[in-house]
């Protein structure tokens, strides 16, 4: 994407490890990285200078997720380590036993889809707003795709194939690809 990536994680020790494998090779390119739990600075600072420096990239956990606010050519590009499965913790288990009326699955899938939603919404902010989503998770059921608004196209395919796609359609200025890139 030439910068403007937003990566989130779900769990923090999976993100310091991406960082130190992309912080150099992005370094080389000229593309600077910057991240939450890495860098010495706010959610709000990381974020500014985001939105300022157009091809930076951007790691970040949930708060990244639910925070963030970047319309226009410097969010392009988001990308989601795995599905956001809800932690099963105390708080959630009694959640889920007493709202999931009897579908604890349900529940969990709710959460999911809507942590989806909140996600795919950092890229699209406006109606002139154009970008990639995508989900690393060759895992995640089909019934979360709902999670996406109706009109997204959701394509299955290989990371080598979905890089390539990925260029394609951010360089052709209006979408044209043969093959839209895959959430």
């Amino acid at each position: 994407s030439g910068g403007g990536g937003l990566g989130l994680f779900t769990a923090i020790s999976r993100l310091r490890d991406v960082h130190a494998r992309l912080a150099g090779p992005l370094e080389m390119a000229g593309l600077p990285l910057y991240a939450q739990h890495v860098d010495p600075m706010d959610n709000a600072t990381l974020v500014d200078i985001f939105r300022s420096e157009h091809n930076s990239c951007l790691l970040g956990t949930d708060a990244m997720r639910d925070g963030v606010d970047v319309p226009g050519q410097a969010l392009r590009l988001v990308v989601f380590e795995r599905v956001p499965w809800p932690r099963p913790d105390i708080l959630h288990r009694e959640r889920r036993i007493h709202l999931s009326g009897g579908a604890p699955s349900r529940y969990d899938d709710r959460i999911a889809r809507l942590r989806l939603r909140q996600a795919f919404g950092r890229l699209i902010r406006s109606e002139t707003d154009r970008g990639v989503f995508v989900l690393l998770d060759r895992r995640t059921p089909s019934r979360l795709l709902s999670a996406f608004p109706s009109g997204v196209a959701v394509h299955r395919m290989g990371l080598a194939h979905a890089a390539r796609e990925i260029t394609r359609f951010l360089q052709t200025g209006d979408g044209t690809s043969d093959t839209p890139p895959a959430p």
